[in-house]
């Protein structure tokens, strides 16, 4: 059992350390509170400005640190104890006012005077990438009211604005884009130009927005369940989201007098969950190594260990393919992905509850990967090599060693930290991930997990093998076939996806929808909210209850993704009937499937094959029946991540990870819920992202991200993605799907129209045929060119499938110059079937068909063929196909 109380404390220094901070966001919204006076006249604000802002030339700056006391004050009553006789490492002083009591530890982080205050003091300047010796310098930054943009009005800037792939961000006055200053949202996840939200020299309406955003996170506070107080660790999970949530978009770091050069590009959350992590493992290494009296201006030391895991086999895993898997395709689909995200998120809490770390020394955990800081010392290291071994033998078990959670840690000194060398240390700790990989599941070492035991004390040779994944002992029945534990668990997910939004984590069997099989010594259980204030309260106040999050997609654009718990972005949008799909039942292949269909059920994937199909003036449908696979992700983040941000931090990478992430994660499944409720979310997330749906609303899908993701990173041409676009009938097996579009996607990265060293990417395979973005949309305009010439000019079928021999001859153009001969072909064909054409049962005459020819000519052959040569394919079956009867 992992030591509670070492947890508790723990969490004490990452709470002081996450709201070091607070007051930059109190003082911001210039708080009442803060000018109230004691008995003998004293202001508040003037007080704890004595007692907490350090002084350069006679003038005390820093004032924030002041707010920040003042803040805990406002907060304490819905707020775990913050004094008390058992403040551990804090002195068990009842006085909030003693030296070393939590409260001052993260308020005297500008002026620190005793071991714990030089903790968080530290923390704060290595998540900012600062060296040791600047610290006076940084004392000295004063916040300046009358300059044109100050403290108040400054609006945060986009890190994804800024990347260059050359390494040499651009001047802080050519960027463009803010976020607003609002919580997050779905709305304000993108960001505004500047003139739309900055309000230059205009202190009183920024100040106003400032206490808006405050009033509204006190309001929000009071959300998080009071028996979830008694609970340190898991109150704080949840105020990570909360403080995510309201402190996302308020600038972590604004211009001064002393350095009007400060790229406010870093949030007061990220900037919050870093040092929180870096104050947690600082902490620990001198606690564990007997150093709790100083020694803190060692930063050659190497204190922290950076532990990266990363789940590997994601497609094996999510795609494994058995007999029963076409026939429930869709659920194992949904089922297994969101499986996927907790093994991490117990992968995670495994090593956290062993080592005793809080939530928050998890600092990344988006794409099958997460960053989590501990202290770097011998028991540390001891006890992740129990970790490693017992999730190698759990995926041994029952995945048959297909897939697994690979750890990887490296040693870090607070020096690695800084601006000159964190690039270094990420290269470095990703060349350990990398080590990893090539010895998966260790299977040489000395304590090696053991192959096959498990199968073989299961196997029944009456029950065979698992009719889902094929491989691994059935054991579960399934109707008249048998399953394995794991895959009855995965479709129960899929199940309870559609009616729970919160999910539990507990350290004992709840028995309440809780998944059979426990991951990595966890059990996990499906609720809804009014179960988790009631019943589970109890199991809070014993620890047992380790995580409560809500995973429930966002309800509109604008509302706060804030609902009183722990937030993950986990969740994907699942296609369900509605009542207009039953008003339409007959375009669907099998009616007979869908009278036993109710209103909210989901629906298979051969539902969703009929769903682009439309009815003519005749009542019939029309359109084939196909299934589009979308698969993407991110060009070029390995160097994004490692020279894009100019001079990175900690801070920095958090921030441009949980910023790429929020876009496939948070974005993406609101889109298809609201505008295309036909696709399936396989995954989306990190940097990537894989979707099946409808043939032709998947193009649009593709189409539509591209644009958005556009103005997600403030137009910036360094940074974008590419995708894969795959067509197939319905009831392919799944796997064939995703190699199809992982080919697709393959295709779409090596688009080299230019002949270029290094292909430029910012493509899209689709129809087998890649091309630049530009030229898809222009495409896709093509394709509704076609669709409005069919119905005024009357184009024949066959017309239009002898366009396609017109673009054979013109793509081999360059390679035989007697293919030069299309146009006169097409001018040929053209004439003759305008000759044929009759408007109103008249003949057109020759000066009508000499006009029309010529339109079809600049539509069809010059901007289409000529233009886009073999890729016009892409234009061409799209029209046929939405035609086809």
């Amino acid at each position: 059992m992992p030591d509670k109380h070492l947890l508790n404390a723990s969490s004490r220094v990452a709470l002081a350390a996450f709201l070091h901070d607070l007051g930059k966001f109190a003082e911001r919204a210039r708080i009442d509170e803060a000018h109230q006076k004691d008995t003998d006249g004293n202001q508040r604000r003037d007080l704890n400005v004595q007692l907490c802002c350090p002084k350069y030339n006679e003038r005390h700056t820093h004032i924030h640190a002041a707010y920040t006391a003042i803040g805990f004050d406002l907060l304490e009553q819905h707020m775990p104890d913050l004094v008390g006789d058992d403040m551990t490492p804090f002195k068990p002083w009842k006085d909030r006012d003693a030296d070393d009591s939590l409260i001052n530890a993260a308020a005297m982080h500008h002026k620190p005077g005793t071991f714990l205050q030089w903790v968080i003091a530290t923390a704060d300047r290595v998540a900012s990438g600062f060296e040791r010796e600047k610290f006076e310098d940084y004392n000295k930054l004063s916040d300046d009211e009358k300059a044109k943009l100050n403290h108040y009005t400054t609006r945060q800037l986009t890190l994804l604005e800024q990347i260059r792939l050359d390494g040499k961000p651009p001047k802080k006055e050519d960027l463009k884009y803010r976020y607003a200053l609002k919580p997050l949202t779905v709305d304000s996840l993108f960001p505004q130009k500047k003139e739309q939200c900055e309000p230059e020299g205009k202190n009183t309406k920024a100040q106003a927005e400032y206490k808006a955003l405050w009033q509204g996170f006190r309001e929000a506070l009071t959300k998080i369940p009071d028996a979830h107080r008694k609970n340190l660790p898991l109150w704080l999970d949840h105020f990570d989201t909360l403080w995510q949530v309201y402190a996302h978009a308020i600038p972590a770091a604004t211009v001064s007098p002393m350095n009007q050069n400060i790229k406010a590009d870093v949030s007061l959350y990220d900037h919050s969950k870093t040092t929180a992590a870096l104050a947690v493992g600082l902490w620990r290494y001198h606690q564990e190594t007997g150093q709790e009296t100083g020694k803190l201006e060692d930063w050659d030391t190497n204190k922290f260990l950076l532990i990266q895991g990363d789940f590997f086999g994601i497609q094996d895993f999510i795609f494994a393919s058995g007999g029963e898997t076409r026939k429930r395709a869709a659920k194992l689909l949904r089922g297994r992905s969101f499986y996927v995200s907790l093994l991490m998120e117990c992968a995670a809490l495994k090593i956290m509850d062993v080592l005793g770390l809080p939530s928050t020394s998890q600092v990344t955990n988006a794409a099958g990967k997460f960053l989590i800081v501990a202290p770097n010392t011998p028991d540390t290291i001891q006890k992740l090599e129990k970790v490693q071994h017992e999730l190698n033998q759990w995926f041994i078990d029952h995945t048959f060693g297909q897939s697994g959670v690979g750890l990887a840690w490296l040693p870090a000194a607070c020096n690695d930290f800084t601006q000159g060398k964190f690039s270094d240390l990420m290269k470095r700790l990703f060349e350990q991930l990398e080590k990893v990989k090539l010895r998966r599941f260790d299977l040489c070492a000395t304590q090696a997990p053991m192959v096959f035991d498990e199968f073989l004390d299961a196997f029944d040779n009456n029950k065979t093998v698992c009719a889902i994944d094929g491989r691994s002992p059935g054991i579960v029945a399934l109707e008249d076939k048998w399953i394995s534990r794991l895959a009855a668990d995965q479709i129960k997910v899929g199940q309870y996806l559609t009616g729970f939004k919160r999910l539990l984590i507990t350290r004992d069997d709840l028995n309440h929808n809780t998944l059979k099989l426990p991951i990595f010594g966890f059990h996990v259980s499906f609720t809804k909210s009014e179960d988790i204030t009631g019943k589970f309260g109890q199991l809070a106040r014993q620890a047992n209850l380790l995580r409560a999050f809500d995973f429930s997609l966002p309800d509109t654009a604008d509302k706060a993704l804030w609902k009183g718990y722990a937030r993950r972005a986990i969740n994907a949008w699942i296609p369900r009937f509605t009542k207009a799909d039953f008003d339409t039942f007959d375009k669907y292949t099998d009616t007979d499937e869908i009278y036993e269909k109710a209103e909210g059920e989901t629906k298979t994937l051969n539902h969703l094959a009929d769903e682009d199909q439309w009815m003519d003036e005749k009542g019939d449908w029309i359109g084939i029946s196909a299934l589009m696979t979308l698969k993407g992700d991110v060009d070029n983040l390995g160097i994004i991540f490692q020279r894009g941000i100019g001079a990175p931090s900690f801070a920095k990478m958090a921030a441009l990870s949980r910023q790429m992430n929020a876009f496939f994660s948070i974005w993406l499944p609101y889109l298809c819920q609201k505008e295309f409720p036909n696709t399936y979310t396989v995954f989306a997330g990190g940097d990537d992202f894989f979707l099946i749906g409808p043939w032709r609303s998947t193009m649009k899908l593709a189409q539509r991200m591209q644009v958005e993701f556009k103005r997600y990173v403030g137009e910036n041409p360094d940074v974008h993605f590419s995708a894969g676009l795959s067509i197939t009938k319905p009831g392919l097996p799944i796997n064939y799907l995703a190699d199809m579009a992982e080919a697709a996607l393959e295709a779409g990265k090596k688009h080299n129209p230019e002949k270029k060293d290094i292909p430029p990417k910012n493509a899209v395979t689709c129809f087998g045929h890649s091309a630049s973005w530009e030229h898809f949309n222009d495409l896709l305009e093509c394709a509704e060119q076609l669709n409005v010439m069919r119905k005024d000019f009357d184009l024949s079928t066959s017309y239009l499938y002898g366009l396609l021999n017109l673009v054979d001859l013109r793509e081999g153009l360059e390679k035989n110059p007697a293919n030069a001969i299309w146009f006169s072909r097409f001018q040929y064909r053209t004439y003759r079937m305008l000759e044929g054409s009759r408007r109103q049962g008249t003949k057109l005459s020759r000066e009508e068909r000499d006009r029309l020819q010529g339109i079809l000519a600049s539509i069809i052959a010059d901007k289409g063929i000529q233009t886009h040569k073999g890729n016009y394919r892409i234009a061409l079956f799209t029209h046929i196909y939405q035609h086809r009867r």
